[in-house]
């Protein structure tokens, strides 16, 4: 049965997985509001997907350029993947630090 983007998305809001670290200790972990950015995403909202979650872009643009040098080696792989993840790791940080401190 093919199910439609739209009524897919609508049904993968209610399987989101919950933030344990927010429930149990009150503040958000680093990676909350990945899931709902991606669900933007998709749904074609990517400035509030980035306001969601900042980090999603350099991630995606880390995991791309991993699943592409998989089939393609590119030169100066590692560099570009030291350089994508440490970009990506800041991003996380700065957001998380910004939240915590609101």
């Amino acid at each position: 049965m093919y199910l439609q983007p739209t009524i897919f998305l609508l049904y993968a809001k209610d399987y989101m997985l919950p933030c344990l670290n927010k429930r149990l200790f009150g503040f958000e972990c680093p990676g909350c509001g990945m899931q709902r950015s991606v669900s933007l995403i998709f749904q074609g909202e990517f400035l509030a997907a980035f306001k969601m979650y900042p980090a999603i872009y350099p991630l995606f643009l880390l995991f791309s350029f991993l699943f592409v040098n998989n089939f393609r080696k590119i030169k100066h792989a590692n560099q570009i993947i030291m350089t994508l993840g440490i970009v990506s790791v800041v991003t996380i940080l700065t957001n998380f630090l910004f939240k915590l401190l609101q």
